[in-house]
């Protein structure tokens, strides 16, 4: 297999090639099947130039990798950050083949941004760098082509103008192309949600198969951006403690337990000091990976959980929100230790299985209701948390290796099906 395997010197690309090279080695995968697989089919690298409110002219660097159409149209968000760069779009993009094929949903892999810092700019700034993004990454996106969606720092007001944009290319309404739109504009009621509420089942399944009530788990969440706060919201309302949640202005805890809906309604009263302030519990100087509780959502950026502080870990489970927080050189720590983790592209699928619900109710023009879109989510995540214990149960392995055994083998066996020729 030497001669198929990449290296990457991104960390994050780096984790996706090494899960991705182990699982298929465990699976004797044709070495024919890993060359293809292991590449992506497609990385655009386009200039963003962006007029200021000054009147000068800032040219941005914006990305979109497709990794795989084995399946379907590609899928995967566009995300606003300044450490977003080609490496990091494609090992997104991996990911997303991976969980798309093992939500049973017909997408393969992409993702895309743009490196910039969103924080320092005006609306104005970034509706203007927006729309440009959007019509120079135009000729590879459509609706059976690449459906993209919100990511880090992006969002529906994002998904609005990218849709607007290119719409008027097109002449027409296009609202198949972009998901995770607002409710007002072509979204689906339960969208927002649905990561969140994905995750939070996840780690209620997975208390589930271990006979533990949620009410004795002490949970910490890092991270209480949409997926971090839906998760504490849904697993407090199932009755777990939360004893910590963490933002970019620090750790709180609090070993009586936080009230989520008063962090919530913190949040709401003070969105840009976000939870700085919160008197609902303690800031700690520690970081949130070493909290004492029994279940951890590291619900961030990815490789929050690595090397160094993997040993200072002290929950015995973890259920991945974000993705890729927990890197490989971790893995070992975590497997020696005894933790069992919930990987990422099982955990926090619901986005992209709520990305596709947004995306058929926009192509047939019929919307449904909140519970019937919850109740779909969650029987496709209850179900798909089950194919991957009862594997990794049967096969003796992690439920990591088990998920991308099954994944993989979705997308080699289409791959294989379809031939070579693009």
């Amino acid at each position: 297999m030497s001669g198929t395997r990449r290296t990457a010197t991104n960390v994050l690309l780096h984790t996706a090639l090494e899960n991705f090279y182990g699982a298929a080695e465990e699976m004797r995968l044709d070495e024919n099947l890993i060359a293809v697989l292991g590449n992506s089919e497609r990385r655009l690298e386009v200039s963003v130039p962006t007029e200021m409110d000054d009147g000068s002219i800032k040219v941005f660097k914006g990305y979109r990798v497709q990794h795989s159409s084995a399946i379907g149209p590609s899928k995967g968000g566009i995300r606003y950050h300044p450490d977003v760069d080609v490496d990091e779009c494609e090992a997104l993009a991996m990911l997303m083949t991976w969980k798309c094929s093992l939500a049973g949903i017909p997408y393969g892999g992409g993702k895309g941004g743009i490196s910039c810092d969103p924080l320092t700019m005006s609306m104005k700034e970034k509706e203007r760098m927006s729309r440009t993004f959007a019509a120079r990454i135009a000729p590879i996106i459509g609706t059976w082509r690449d459906v993209p969606a919100p990511d880090v720092n992006t969002g529906g007001q994002e998904m609005v103008w990218f849709m607007d944009t290119i719409s008027k290319m097109h002449a027409q309404v296009e609202p198949g192309i972009f998901t995770g739109k607002p409710i007002s504009y072509w979204g689906a009621k339960g969208r927002t949600a649905a990561t969140g509420y994905g995750v939070a089942t996840c780690g209620l399944e997975l208390l589930k198969v271990l006979g533990k009530e949620p009410a004795s788990a002490r949970v910490a969440i890092q991270g209480f951006g949409n997926v971090g706060s839906y998760t504490a919201l849904v697993m407090s309302e199932a009755g777990a403690k939360i004893v910590a949640i963490s933002d970019v202005t620090g750790v709180y805890y609090s070993a009586k337990g936080i009230d989520i809906k008063k962090a919530f309604e913190h949040i709401e009263k003070h969105p840009k000091k976000l939870l700085e302030g919160f008197a609902g519990a303690d800031k700690v100087d520690y970081d949130i990976v070493t909290a004492d509780c029994d279940l951890f959502f590291p619900c961030a950026l990815e490789g929050a959980v690595n090397e160094k502080n993997a040993d200072k870990l002290k929950a015995k489970w973890i259920v991945e929100g974000a993705n890729a927080p927990v890197t490989p050189e971790a893995d070992k720590i975590l497997d020696k230790n005894g933790v069992i983790v919930v990987p990422d592209f099982l955990a926090n699928s619901g986005g992209v299985i709520g990305s596709y619900f947004e995306w058929a109710q926009d192509l047939s023009g019929y919307f449904w209701t909140e519970d019937e879109y919850n109740q779909r989510l969650m029987h496709i995540m209850k179900g798909n948390f089950k194919l991957v214990w009862d594997y990794s149960q049967g096969k003796k392995i992690k439920m990591r290796r088990a998920a991308f055994m099954a994944a993989i083998q979705r997308v080699a066996d289409v791959t294989k099906l379809r031939g070579n020729f693009l």
